[in-house]
């Protein structure tokens, strides 16, 4: 994926769920067509036989092809200590950070410390989870805001704060150009303006086991009725957990997929529960619902960040819908 990426002249690597301290190195090596390798969690595998995954571009043409261009690396961190720890130990260039609040969209970091849920099952973030500015600040390298940085106000106040900006996600999910299927977009675009538009931070839904916020949609996954009516599965992979078989060979299994094949494969049933298939829903998201052999069509799951309400300013724009464009320009407007 990072050598295609490279190969089509990407600019920029960002990425988080997880500590990406050797990226930077594998960027160096693809840069020059070298082979280079990525460390595997394998599950049930014993610290001292890693599991490691290694390409050579050499294998694929690449040795005849001119250095490309390195593109920059940006980690994604919920904590001060994280990016401390990566600007030391990581095995190559980091050009800065994305420093992500537990209101963004998406997929969240956990709560550091004992997890404890709110009277609707969300789970808390306090003190921990803050990120300390004046350490990002100290680290010397850029850092932008994520995470309800989506008014001229949070722009103006992540910079005065010494950030080189944010970054913004829920405005421009919902945006004209946006991939997000038009029912959806229209669907969310009329709860914002209704002002009952509900985000829920689930514990359970990702087969990650990270939090995973959800807006509540009608027809969607998260309506529990949706949920329950459809059938589980596993056919398209994407975050499928890495194992070791009793045989010692390397296998695949999901929390979201039918949970008598995941507990076959050594997973534990209490596991499962509440589990959402992100990848099909994912897919459904942008149009590309898969129409099961049964002839069930797969259901969405829409995630975004905890304000929703943030549309409202754009939307009173004028009916409708509203562009990217417009959001630049609400970003970089007056406060």
């Amino acid at each position: 994926t990072l050598y295609g990426a490279m190969l089509a002249g990407v600019d920029v690597v960002l990425m988080g769920a997880g500590i990406p301290r050797e990226i930077p190195g594998a960027l160096d090596e693809l840069s020059e067509h070298r082979p280079t390798s990525l460390a595997v969690d394998v599950a049930g595998a014993r610290a001292a036989e890693p599991t490691r995954v290694r390409f050579d571009p050499a294998e694929f043409g690449g040795d005849a092809l001119p250095p490309t261009q390195r593109p920059a690396f940006l980690p994604i961190v919920s904590a001060h200590s994280l990016a401390t720890m990566l600007l030391k130990k990581a095995s190559g260039a980091i050009a800065g950070f994305v420093v992500e609040a537990p209101v963004a969209g998406g997929h969240n970091a956990p709560p550091r410390g004992a997890a404890e849920l709110d009277e609707r099952g969300q789970p808390t973030y306090g003190e921990r989870d803050r990120v300390d500015l004046q350490v990002m600040r100290d680290l010397g390298v850029p850092f932008w805001l994520a995470g309800a940085a989506h008014t001229p106000a949070a722009l103006r106040g992540a910079r005065e704060a010494g950030a080189a900006g944010v970054q913004v996600g829920t405005l421009f999910a919902f945006c004209e150009e946006s991939g997000l299927d038009d029912s959806l977009k229209a669907a969310a675009r009329e709860r914002a303006r209704a002002g009952d538009a509900e985000v829920f931070t689930d514990p359970a839904a990702s087969p990650t086991g990270f939090p995973f916020k959800v807006l509540a949609l009608p027809g969607t996954l998260s309506e529990p009725e949706t949920y329950a009516a459809r059938t589980r599965r596993c056919d398209l992979g994407y975050l499928r957990q890495v194992y070791r078989t009793e045989e010692g060979e390397i296998g695949y299994r999901c929390a979201a997929e039918p949970v008598t094949d995941y507990v076959a494969k050594g997973g534990r049933a209490e596991d499962a529960v509440g589990r959402k298939c992100l990848c099909n829903a994912l897919m459904a998201n942008v149009g590309l619902a898969q129409t099961q052999p049964d002839g069930a069509v797969e259901p969405a799951l829409v995630t975004s960040g905890d304000d929703v309400a943030a549309l409202v300013p754009l939307l009173a724009r004028g009916p409708g819908g509203y562009t990217a464009a417009d959001v630049v320009d609400y970003l970089l407007g007056p406060s």
